[in-house]
């Protein structure tokens, strides 16, 4: 059934304010859905995908070689949604010691998302899924960046709203709840994040949603909002490691996004930003896997470039630029407890092999990176087909390096 036939119920309601202006209260989570045979074909065919990445993912013998970079492309696109212009060559290589990067603003905030990130699915080991959590990762995420000011950690005490540059409450886009109002919504997202009735991933896709719709910081709800969609599949074991994430797919389509999440509070249009969220579930998990098939299969080529040079300890350095392209000889010694000439030995065997070059001409902590393991990374989402994903890659391209 196309979206403008379905039979829609709004999803709460506007009020008016101390001011003028309306703003809007969702109803509670779950609302009424029609599952008609779009809705349910996506869903099985969602469901299928995440499976598919869940059992190769057990496949590999190494997962944690691709976990850091995984995360750290998902703070970066997440941040980007957000008006940020880093890349992830950028980020990485500012995380392996290159000076001149720390004043970055962009960064910085990039930065904090990976903290953010990283910092909630540990916190998930003695904290369930809750409000509090939520505030500890905001707090993680705003602090010291041009947010700081918009009370990290703590939900909002005056009224936000969307919409142009310059807008005002009258003419905004989109108001969220008042302030009087926002913990009862707020409570209510809590018990539903409690529920487990659906099937998980509409129920990620409903309680990000309505994150979105409430509101509750002053700052970073696109971010924290993303964020809460990891934190949700991680808590349920949905994957047995952080390896899908949606920011690629809501940048790269960017106006449905907002499309859909407007189309909630104005139509209840929830069957169509389900059917949209499923689709990038879909993608995203197959995006996973065609990356980390081609991370493998890059791993196990450079090993055989090595051949019988290969030794347990130049497969640990090579290891770590799977998980890092960028790298300097002084970090790799410290990340695995050896002698600096030890490491200086390791990367030397690498430059002969050819599989990591020398990036920028400083000549103190110099950095190393492995284009074929950038490439596959940054190599864009591919909507229909990402089986491909790393055959067309950039594997001389330099130009995100610094």
């Amino acid at each position: 059934m196309a979206g403008s036939a379905r039979k829609r119920r709004l999803h709460g309601h506007t009020i008016r304010c101390a001011g003028g202006y309306r703003a809007f209260l969702p109803a509670p989570l779950p609302p009424p859905i029609e599952w008609d045979g779009a809705l349910a074909a996506a869903l099985s065919r969602a469901d299928l995908a995440v499976g598919r990445l869940a059992g190769e993912g057990r496949r590999f013998s190494n997962p944690h070689l691709f976990i850091r970079s995984f995360v750290r492309r998902e703070a970066v696109l997440s941040s980007r949604i957000e008006g940020t212009r880093t890349t992830l060559a950028k980020l990485l290589v500012a995380e392996a010691g290159a000076s001149g990067t720390a004043d970055n603003a962009d960064l910085r905030e990039v930065a904090n998302c990976v903290a953010a990130l990283e910092y909630g699915l540990d916190r998930l080991d003695t904290l369930p899924l809750s409000l509090r959590l939520i505030r500890e990762v905001h707090e993680q995420l705003m602090r010291g960046v041009r947010g700081d000011a918009a009370t990290p950690g703590e939900f909002r005490r005056s009224q936000n709203w969307i919409g142009p540059a310059g807008c005002t409450l009258n003419d905004a886009s989109y108001v969220p709840p008042p302030p009087d109002r926002l913990m009862p919504c707020l409570d209510a997202l809590e018990r539903f994040l409690h529920e487990d009735s659906l099937p998980v991933l509409v129920h990620a896709a409903l309680a990000h949603a309505q994150f979105e719709v409430i509101h509750p910081f002053l700052d970073g709800n696109g971010r924290i909002g993303r964020l809460l969609i990891t934190l949700l599949l991680a808590e349920r074991g949905v994957l047995p490691s952080p390896l899908l994430y949606l920011s690629a797919y809501f940048e790269e389509t960017r106006e449905d996004y907002y499309a859909h999440l407007f189309a909630i509070t104005e139509a209840g249009a929830w069957e169509d930003w389900l059917v949209y969220f499923l689709r990038g579930v879909r993608l995203q998990a197959d995006d996973a896997l065609a990356r980390i098939e081609r991370l493998d299969s890059v791993f196990d080529s450079c090993r055989d470039d090595l051949a019988d040079a290969l030794s347990p300890r130049l497969e640990e350095v090579l290891g770590l630029f799977v998980e890092s392209p960028f790298r300097s000889v002084s970090e790799i010694a410290k990340t695995l407890g050896v002698a600096y000439t030890t490491a200086r030995r390791a990367v030397d065997r690498l430059e002969e092999a050819g599989i990591v070059s020398l990036t920028g001409r400083s000549r103190r902590n110099r950095i190393y990176c492995a284009r074929a393991v950038l490439a596959t990374l940054d190599a864009p989402l591919r909507q229909e087909d990402p089986a491909g994903i790393g055959t067309h890659a950039r594997l001389g391209d330099g130009s995100n390096a610094v």
